[in-house]
C-alpha cells in the first residue's frame, strides 16, 4: 500500500505544483479587482484555470478530431474487413489493425483529452477538498492562508468547497443541482453535437457507432451521479471545460466538417451562397468560357465565293456571255481544241 501511495505522490506533486501556480496568478489579477477573499475572485480563478488547461490540450484536440474523421471514415471499409473476415477474430484484429496503421489512426485517441484532465480534475479536487478539511496541510503552492480563504470562499451563498450532499442549505443545493445539470447536459450535446452533425451515415451503424451512442448516454449518467459528491468549485471547473469543448468542436465541425455528413453540405451551401453575393462563378458549373465557341452559325455565316466551271474554247463561243452571267476565268490550260 505504501509503494501506490508513493507513485500516486510522485504523480500529483507536480501536478499540485503546475495547478496551484496556474491558480494563484489568475487569483492575483481577480483578487487585486474583487479582494482576495471573495468567491467572485476564486471561482473566477478557476474559470481561468479551465482555460489555461484547455488552451495546452488544442494539439490533443486536434489529433482527437482527426482521428474521431479516420474511424468514422474507415467505417464502411471496417465493415468489409467484418464480413471477410468475421468468421476468424484473430485475423479480423490484424487486418484492422494494419488497416488503422496504413492509414495512421490511433483509435485510442478520441479519448486522450479526457484521460489527460482526469488527473488535472482529481489534483484541483483535492486541492479544494483538503483546503477545507485541513488547511494547514500545503499543496504546491497552496499556504495555509491560502487554503483557508480557498476553502471558505463564498460564492451565490455557497463555499466553494460544498457539495450537494454535505450541505443542509436549500440555496446551495440548488446552486450544487444546477452546476451538475448544466455538466451533465454539456456533456450529452457535446457527444450528440458529433454524432449528429459530423458522421456520415455509412459511420452510424457498426461497432464504432454503438460505442458512441453509449457514450452519448452512458457519460452523462456517470456525470449525473458522480456530480453530487463533487465541490461547487470542481463543478464550475467541469462546466466550463465542457462549454469550451462545444465551441471548440462546433468551430471544427463548421468549418472543416467530415466529407458526406450533414455539416458537410451545409458549408457547401454556404459558400455557395458566399459566391452567388460576390457575384462569382460556381466551381461546381460548366465553365461556359472554357466551352469551344462556334465559329459561325448557318445564318451568318458568309457564303463561299463560288469557282467557276473549267470550260473550253469552244463551250465559251456557244454559251456566250450573258447578262448578268458571272464571268469566267479559266484556272487550267485549255485542252478542248486538242481533241
Amino acid at each position: 500500500m505504501e509503494f501506490f501511495k508513493s507513485i500516486g505522490g510522485f504523480i500529483m506533486t507536480p501536478l499540485y505544483l503546475a495547478i496551484s501556480a496556474i491558480l494563484l496568478g489568475w487569483h492575483k489579477l481577480w483578487g487585486g479587482l474583487f479582494g482576495d477573499t471573495t468567491g467572485v475572485a476564486w471561482v473566477l480563478s478557476i474559470i481561468g484555470l479551465t482555460l489555461v488547461i484547455r488552451a495546452l490540450l488544442i494539439p490533443l484536440f486536434v489529433k482527437q478530431i482527426k482521428s474521431s474523421r479516420n474511424m468514422q471514415l474507415l467505417q464502411p471499409r471496417v465493415k468489409e474487413l467484418r464480413e471477410k473476415y468475421g468468421h476468424d477474430r484473430e485475423r479480423f484484429a490484424q487486418e484492422q489493425m494494419k488497416l488503422f496503421r496504413e492509414t495512421k489512426t490511433n483509435p485510442f485517441s478520441s479519448c486522450l483529452p479526457l484521460i489527460i484532465q482526469m488527473p488535472v480534475f482529481l489534483a484541483l479536487f483535492r486541492l479544494i477538498d483538503q483546503a477545507a478539511k485541513d488547511p494547514s496541510v500545503e499543496r504546491g503552492l497552496m499556504t495555509e492562508t491560502l487554503n483557508r480563504q480557498f476553502g471558505d470562499a463564498v460564492f451565490l451563498g455557497a463555499k466553494i468547497s460544498d457539495t450537494f450532499l454535505n450541505t443542509d442549505s436549500i440555496g446551495v443545493r440548488v446552486l450544487a443541482a444546477v452546476l451538475v445539470l448544466s455538466m451533465t447536459a454539456t456533456t450529452f450535446l457535446t457527444q450528440r453535437q458529433l454524432m449528429s452533425k459530423n458522421m456520415p451515415a455509412d459511420a452510424l451503424t457498426g461497432p464504432y457507432a454503438q460505442q458512441q451512442k453509449l457514450l452519448l448516454y452512458v457519460l452523462p449518467l456517470v456525470f449525473a451521479v458522480g456530480g453530487i459528491a463533487f465541490p461547487i468549485g470542481v463543478l464550475f471547473y467541469w462546466t466550463t471545460s465542457n462549454l469550451w469543448t462545444m465551441g471548440q468542436q462546433f468551430y471544427v465541425i463548421r468549418n472543416n466538417p467530415a466529407p458526406n455528413t450533414e455539416a458537410f453540405r451545409a458549408k457547401q451551401e454556404r459558400d455557395a451562397e458566399k459566391r452567388r453575393r460576390k457575384g462569382l462563378a460556381d466551381p461546381a458549373a460548366p465553365d461556359a468560357a472554357a466551352s469551344p465557341t462556334p465559329l459561325a452559325t448557318e445564318e451568318t455565316r458568309t457564303p463561299a465565293r463560288q469557282q467557276p466551271r473549267n470550260q473550253t474554247r469552244s463551250q465559251r463561243k456557244k454559251g456566250g456571255s450573258k447578262p448578268g452571267a458571272p464571268r469566267v476565268h479559266p484556272t487550267t490550260p485549255d485542252q478542248g481544241d486538242n481533241s
